[in-house]
């Protein structure tokens, strides 16, 4: 496959898991923000987009329709909802000879409703415009899965999704690496990376830190765990080199770096998980930072990794 195609492939996995994620954070956010009168708008949105990596320009008070402004509709942010399906719909089109006609309806169909579906939701609530990218990435995962090949597209793809669903939930955790183990907070990290009902039916109800960084870091079957998304993507990337090092057992430095960050996980003993956990966490997304900047100069260019403004969460 042409390099230019499978980086094409790649930030397509990429953005459309960006906007879908960036829609469930913000959604969550908007209703707690509208519903809770004891919670600061201020600060609970400039800790949104501390997560998110979006900087606030100038120094004035952020509520829930300056903090949507910022996140769901800026065009010049890359990390916002509509930046995020530009910049699918535009690696789309550069991408049209190994991508389904369906999944260039689905995208080019989506980029064409947002202008409707953002004046609608300017009026009458964030709801709707958050609703709606969630279910798009839904169904263009769905075309994905039906009308694509396994081959090397196909592996390039779901490669862009894993390592940014992991690095999405990992920015999920450091916003809270402060929080009391019986916050509620937990309940909204849980309900943004789409798991609260699931962790519910695993753990019978209960609720507290360890069990929720446990199941959002650790848990095999999970599909939006770090975990499964690192042992995902180390998979696509096997595949993509199945002959490499074949003798010498030797690795490329992006299949090693997803190698380790993996197996610290899977054998890091459960009483240590939160021992000094904002290190671990800030360890882990630098590791998923370098992991993406090793695929790039592998499979793609020598140009730097294109990375999310403000990469670190400052805690």
């Amino acid at each position: 496959m042409l390099a230019r195609n499978a980086e094409s492939l790649y930030w397509i996995g990429r953005y459309v898991e960006r906007a879908d994620d960036t829609s469930r954070i913000l959604n969550v956010s908007v209703h707690q923000l509208l519903e809770d009168a004891t919670v600061d708008p201020d600060h609970a949105s400039r800790q949104l987009l501390a997560v998110l990596g979006i900087d606030p320009e100038g120094t004035e008070s952020l509520d829930v329709w300056k903090l949507t402004e910022l996140v769901a509709y800026g065009k010049d942010n890359p990390a916002s909802i509509v930046g995020s399906i530009n910049s699918a719909r535009e690696n789309t089109r550069g991408a049209r000879e190994v991508v389904s006609t369906e999944l260039w309806e689905c995208l080019n169909a989506t980029w064409n409703a947002v202008p409707d579906r953002q004046r609608y939701a300017r009026r009458a609530g964030p709801h709707a415009f958050l609703s709606f990218v969630e279910e798009r990435a839904a169904m263009f995962a769905g075309l994905a899965d039906s009308t694509m090949s396994r081959d090397d597209g196909w592996l390039f793809m779901v490669l862009g999704r894993s390592i940014e669903r992991a690095d999405m939930v990992v920015r999920l955790l450091l916003s809270r690496v402060a929080d009391r183990a019986s916050s509620p907070g937990w309940i909204t990290v849980l309900r943004s990376a789409g798991a609260q009902d699931t962790y519910l039916r695993t753990y019978r109800g209960a609720l507290d830190a360890g069990r929720v960084v446990q199941f959002l870091l650790r848990d095999t079957l999970f599909p939006r765990s770090v975990f499964h998304a690192l042992l995902q993507a180390e998979e696509c990337l096997q595949r993509l080199d199945p002959g490499g090092g074949a003798r010498t057992n030797e690795k490329s430095e992006a299949l090693r770096e997803l190698g380790r960050a993996r197996s610290e996980l899977e054998f890091l003993r459960p009483s240590e998980l939160l021992t000094d956990l904002p290190r671990r966490l800030g360890a882990l997304q630098t590791s998923i930072k370098e992991i993406g900047e090793a695929v790039s100069m592998q499979y793609f260019s020598t140009s730097p990794w294109v990375a999310w403004s403000g990469a670190e969460v400052s805690l």
